[in-house]
């Protein structure tokens, strides 16, 4: 199992000082945050896409990049790729790109996101957000898995004999994992193509996160992917730690009532009931997360939320010490433990390789000029 964090990269007033950090600090906060990430033995660092204040991540593979070229083993991701605002295009030679650079150290998830005037501001409706969902990443399969891809469909303009590049390192795309929190639509897409389906299991309760989770797994069995239970699952997760419980509350109470997205609303201790968020002792992170276990089955890749609110990058530098020494070595051993044989582990490039019987140069070499891109 894989155990990381991921960011959204808000830039937030800390409530305890009433500084907000720059954009150019909180950029070079979360490029040390990735860092220690892969120094205290995290998997996975996962960075979102946003293209509005107070968010500074609008061009996530760009930062991936910088932190692929300092660390070694730290599988890079997102939380989310715009499926519907991007142009399947670029996603493709983006991520491609980015794959190379990585030595194969990348996969991506695909959603919506929640900013619904992010539609308008790409030339796209709302209204519209499953249908582009949809379409949009049909088109990307195949840039990615065909070296002349002629096509037309609804939302952008047609394409005739196109080849995206870079290909795919070794001819295999990154794994694709689908993030939703509450369309069933798509958990049926990443159910339908064999996908990897992200429930972002932070804001609702577990219910609802068992219900969207059970259904994806019918749906992945029905396609004939494997067994509902070998279907590829990750969720999120929102943690904060001190020795004491006591004051992990105390600390963290001015940051959740004063959080953009959750403050001035319930209090700490009925978010705490209600939802996945944990607040306390390392062993009640480690008792909450193995419960999560009980409601959405073996699963593949466990993110944590913990660099948000505004907290100080001090305080999440000591938050990761702590997963990585305290917490998830013994979630390693238990869920490790607790899974039968026959549920796959998460998806590598290394693991897609062997799959596909082996690498293979997919290089396509086409004779043309170097001003134009066409034959003489």
């Amino acid at each position: 199992m894989q155990f990381g964090i991921f960011t959204v990269s808000d830039i937030t007033q800390d409530p305890t000082t009433g500084r907000t950090p720059t954009e150019a600090e909180r950029i070079k906060a979360v490029l040390t945050i990735a860092q220690k990430a892969e120094e205290v033995g995290l998997d996975v660092f996962a960075l979102g896409e946003h293209h509005n204040p107070p968010f500074f991540s609008s061009s996530p593979t760009t930062t991936l990049a910088w932190i692929a070229a300092r660390t070694q083993q730290l599988q890079l991701s997102t939380s989310t790729t715009l499926i519907t605002t991007n142009d399947p295009v670029k996603i493709a030679e983006d991520y491609a790109m980015l794959q190379h650079l990585a030595d194969g150290r990348v996969d991506l998830m695909m959603g919506r996101g929640n900013t619904g005037p992010v539609y308008p501001w790409f030339g796209q409706d709302i209204r519209n957000g499953i249908e582009l969902a949809v379409e949009n990443y049909a088109l990307l399969r195949r840039l990615w898995r065909e070296d002349v891809v002629d096509w037309e469909g609804r939302f952008r303009t047609p394409l005739q004999g196109f080849t995206s590049t870079p290909r795919p390192l070794d001819g295999v795309p990154p794994f694709v994992w689908h993030g939703s929190i509450r369309s069933p639509q798509i958990a049926e897409q990443a159910a339908y193509y064999g996908d990897g389906f992200f429930h972002n299991h932070i804001f609702w309760p577990p219910e609802h996160t068992q219900r969207m989770v059970e259904f994806y797994r019918r749906r992945y069995e029905h396609y004939g992917h494997g067994s509902a239970d070998q279907a590829i699952v990750g969720l999120g997760g929102q943690v904060f730690m001190r020795k004491r419980s006591q004051d992990a509350v105390e600390e963290f109470r001015p940051y959740f009532d004063n959080a953009p997205v959750y403050g001035h609303g319930p209090s700490l201790e009925e978010f705490s009931a209600q939802t996945p968020l944990t607040v306390g002792s390392p062993q009640q992170v480690i008792e909450r997360t193995l419960g999560f276990r009980d409601y959405v089955g073996d699963y593949q890749r466990q993110l944590f939320l913990i660099d948000h609110a505004g907290l100080p990058l001090k305080t999440v530098l000591e938050q990761l010490d702590i997963l990585g020494e305290e917490v998830v070595p013994v979630l390693r051993k238990e869920f490790a433990a607790l899974k039968p044989a026959h549920v796959p582990d998460a998806p590598t490039h290394a693991s897609l390789v062997a799959a596909a019987g082996g690498g293979r140069d997919a290089t396509v070499h086409a004779p043309a000029d170097s001003v134009t891109g066409q034959v003489r």
